[in-house]
C-alpha cells in the first residue's frame, strides 16, 4: 500500500490538514460551502449547536448541529485554484489515515453544497433568482491535472461548445461536469437550472472591460447563445465547474446553487442583497 510522503500531503504537527488546520473528527459528512469567510459565521448563526469553530487564512470552518443534522459550513475563498486545496484536503481529511499517511479501507463519502453569488446571463434569470449548477463548464483547465479527468468531462457538449464559439486555442480546453442529479434536483427543487459558466477570473475572463481590451470580446454573446439539450448558459461565477470535477472524481457528491446579483444581460448590479441569501441559507440547510 502507497505511503503518502509529506511533500504531497502536507500536515501540520496538531495532526491537521496543512491549509484548513482541520482534524478528522471536526469535519461532518454534510458540508456547506462558500467563498466568503463572513458567510460561515452567517450560516452557523442558524446552527442550534456549535462543537468547533477554526480559521485560516481564507478558510473559515464551522461545525455544529442545525435540527439535528452534523453540518460543516466552510469558506473555501475566491477561484479554482481554492477548490483545488479545499476539496484535496477534505478528501484526505475524510478518506485518508492521517497517522500512517495511507488510504483507509473504507471510502468515507462527503455531501457538498456550495451557495453563492453570481452574475446571470439571461433574460429569465433576474437579480435575486437562485440558479442551479445541473453542469458547469471550467475554463481553468484544473481537471485535465488529474488522472481520468477526460472520463468526467462531457466530450460531446465539449467539443460543440468549442466549435461554436471557436474557441480561442491560446486558452485553456474548456471542460463539462455535472453535478450530482439527486442532489442538485432535491436542493435545488423549484429554482432555475441550467448551465454555469465557472471562469477562471473576475474580470477579463468574465467579458469585462475595465481598461484593458479583450481577446474574446465576444465571449457573453456567444455564452448567452449556445444551447444544448435544452439547457442554456445561465450564469458565472468562478469555482462550481473545479468542485463539480474533482468531487466525481474523488467519489463524492456536489452542487453549487447561486443567487444572481448582477443582470450580465440587463447590465445591472444589486449589492444589498442579505436577504435573498439568507433565505437561500435556510433552504439549503432545511434540504442538505
Amino acid at each position: 500500500m502507497r505511503t503518502i510522503s509529506p511533500d504531497q500531503l502536507p500536515i501540520n504537527a496538531d495532526g491537521s490538514v496543512f491549509h484548513l488546520h482541520l482534524l478528522p473528527e471536526q469535519l461532518a459528512d454534510k458540508v456547506v460551502m462558500m467563498g466568503d469567510p463572513a458567510r460561515v459565521g452567517k450560516v452557523a448563526s442558524f446552527f442550534d449547536k456549535v462543537e468547533f469553530d477554526q480559521q485560516s487564512r481564507e478558510f473559515r470552518m464551522i461545525t455544529g448541529l442545525y435540527k439535528e443534522k452534523r453540518i460543516t459550513a466552510l469558506s473555501h475563498g475566491i477561484g479554482c485554484d481554492n477548490l483545488d486545496i479545499v476539496m484535496t484536503e477534505l478528501d484526505a481529511l475524510a478518506n485518508i489515515d492521517l497517522e500512517k499517511r495511507q488510504v483507509k479501507p473504507d471510502f468515507r463519502p462527503l455531501t457538498l453544497v456550495r451557495i453563492g453569488t453570481s452574475g446571470g446571463l439571461q433574460p429569465f434569470v433576474p437579480i435575486g433568482s437562485y440558479v442551479v449548477s445541473e453542469i458547469s463548464m471550467g475554463m481553468d483547465g484544473l481537471l485535465f491535472f488529474y488522472e481520468g479527468g477526460e472520463k468526467v468531462n462531457n466530450l460531446t457538449l465539449a467539443e460543440k461548445f468549442t466549435e461554436y464559439s471557436h474557441w480561442n486555442t491560446l486558452l485553456a480546453k474548456p471542460y463539462f461536469v455535472s453535478s450530482d442529479k439527486e442532489l442538485a434536483d432535491r436542493i435545488g427543487e423549484g429554482m432555475i437550472k441550467g448551465i454555469t459558466c465557472s471562469a477562471n477570473g473576475f474580470y477579463g475572463p468574465q467579458g469585462r472591460h475595465v481598461r484593458l481590451g479583450l481577446t474574446f470580446p465576444d465571449q457573453n454573446l456567444l455564452l448567452e447563445s449556445f444551447e444544448y439539450n435544452g439547457l442554456k448558459f445561465c450564469n458565472y461565477e468562478m469555482e462550481s465547474a473545479a468542485l463539480a470535477g474533482l468531487a466525481k472524481l474523488m467519489g463524492h457528491r456536489a452542487v453549487t446553487i447561486c443567487l444572481i446579483i448582477a443582470g450580465r444581460y440587463t447590465g445591472e448590479m444589486n449589492t444589498e442583497y442579505k436577504g435573498s441569501f439568507d433565505s437561500l441559507i435556510t433552504q439549503v440547510l432545511e434540504r442538505i
